[in-house]
C-alpha cells in the first residue's frame, strides 16, 4: 500500500469489499469510516430526518441513539430480552406508529437479536430494519452470517471488535442495489462522479490502510471466530460449577455468538471489580446507564419504561475475552472471581 501511495480509496478497499461480501453472503459492502458512521450513511440513504421515529434499543452503546438524533429522528427505546439482553420484538411490536421509519435492532455482545420476528414485524408496516452488528461479525443466525439478516447490516471495525483494525473502521451490508449506490455516494460527499454531488453526503470513506490491515487479518478471522466460541463455553461451563450465583450469558440454540464481550449478571458488582482489580484482572461494564437514561436523551426520546434494560444495566460485568486468551489466565480469572463472590457484600 505505501508503494502505491493510494491513501484514500486505494485498491485495497475495493479488494475488503469484495471479500466481506463473499464473506456475509451480500451482493454489497460499502465500508466507511466508523461504525458510527455506517449507521448514520445507512439513515441518510433511507431518507430519514426530522419528524421520523425509529426504533431501538437502550442497552447499547451510545452511536445508535446517537446518529438518529443527529439527523432530527427521534430515538424510540423499547425493553430488552431478559435471557439475551437484546432488543425484545414484542416491544417493537406495540411502539411501532405511523412515524416509525426504521427498526434498529442491536446485535449485543456478539449475538444476532431475533432478527426472523423484527423482519416480519417491520414487513408488515414496510419498515426498513438495519441490524447494528459493530459487536457480532463473523456470529451466525439460524445458519446466516450477521449482517446478511436484514434491509442493511453494519458492522464496526474499531480495535476491540471481533474483526478490528489498528484504528476506526466500518462497513456496511444490503442486496438492494440502490441502497448500495446511495451509501457509496453518501460516503463520499455524495459524489456520483467526480465534483459532482447527486445529494448530500459525508467525508466517510475507509483509510486504505485500514482495509490492508483487515485483509491480513481476514486470514485469520475464523480461527478467531472459533476461538472466541471455545473460550466463551468454557468460561460458562467453569462459572456454572464454580460462581453458581451469578448469570452467564444465554446464547440461543439457533445462534453462534462471537463474544465480542463476555458479560454476566453479579450482585454487588463494583465490590467484585474491585476485588478482580486488585488481583490484576480487568472487568468494564457494557453499559451502566441506558441511552433513555442518559442526560442528552431523557427529554429528546420516545417510548416508555424499560425496567428489564434498567436492571440489567446495575448488574452487568464483562470479563476479559479475546481468541488469544490462554486457558492457565482463564483459569486464573475464575478462581479470582469465585474468591471475589466468596468475600461476600462489601
Amino acid at each position: 500500500m505505501l508503494d502505491h501511495g493510494q491513501y484514500i480509496m486505494g485498491p485495497e478497499v475495493q479488494e475488503l469489499e469484495a471479500r466481506l461480501a463473499d464473506y456475509v453472503g451480500v451482493k454489497h459492502c460499502v465500508t466507511a469510516s466508523s461504525g458510527t458512521d455506517t449507521l448514520l450513511i445507512t439513515m441518510m440513504a433511507l431518507g430519514i430526518g426530522p419528524g421520523a421515529e425509529v426504533i431501538t434499543t437502550p442497552f447499547t452503546f451510545v452511536a445508535t441513539g446517537e446518529m438518529i438524533s443527529l439527523l432530527g429522528a427521534t430515538p424510540v427505546f423499547v425493553d430488552i430480552d431478559r435471557r439475551t439482553y437484546n432488543i425484545d420484538p414484542d416491544c417493537i411490536a406495540a411502539a411501532i406508529s405511523s412515524k416509525t421509519k426504521a427498526i434498529i435492532p442491536v446485535s449485543l455482545y456478539g449475538q444476532c437479536a431475533d432478527m426472523d420476528a423484527i423482519n416480519a414485524i417491520a414487513e408488515k408496516r414496510g419498515v426498513p430494519v438495519i441490524e447494528d452488528a459493530a459487536q457480532s461479525f463473523g456470529a451466525t443466525y439460524k445458519g446466516r452470517k450477521s449482517c446478511a439478516l436484514s434491509t442493511i447490516g453494519s458492522t464496526s471495525f474499531f480495535p476491540s471488535k471481533p474483526l478490528g483494525g489498528y484504528g476506526d473502521g466500518g462497513a456496511l451490508f444490503t442486496d438492494d442495489d440502490a441502497l448500495a449506490k446511495a451509501m457509496r455516494e453518501i460516503r463520499v460527499h455524495g459524489q456520483d462522479r467526480r465534483y459532482h454531488h447527486a445529494r448530500v453526503g459525508i467525508n466517510g470513506r475507509l483509510d486504505t490502510l485500514q482495509a490492508a490491515i483487515l485483509l491480513a487479518k481476514l486470514e485469520r478471522f475464523d480461527w478467531e471466530v472459533e476461538q472466541r466460541k471455545r473460550i466463551g463455553a468454557t468460561y460458562t461451563m467453569m462459572l456454572k460449577t464454580r460462581c453458581p450465583s451469578i448469570t452467564t450469558p444465554y446464547i440461543e440454540p439457533f445462534n453462534t455468538s462471537v463474544y465480542a464481550q463476555y458479560s454476566l449478571l453479579v450482585q454487588d458488582r463494583d465490590a467484585v471489580a474491585k476485588r478482580l482489580n486488585e488481583q490484576g484482572i480487568p472487568t468494564a461494564v457494557h453499559y451502566p446507564v441506558p441511552l433513555n437514561r442518559q442526560p442528552a436523551y431523557q427529554t429528546t426520546c420516545g417510548g416508555g419504561p424499560t425496567p428489564v434494560s434498567d436492571r440489567t444495566a446495575k448488574t452487568v460485568m464483562s470479563l476479559p475475552m479475546g481468541p488469544d486468551l490462554s486457558a492457565s489466565d482463564q483459569e486464573r480469572i475464575v478462581d479470582a472471581l469465585a474468591q471475589a463472590l466468596a468475600a461476600g457484600p462489601n
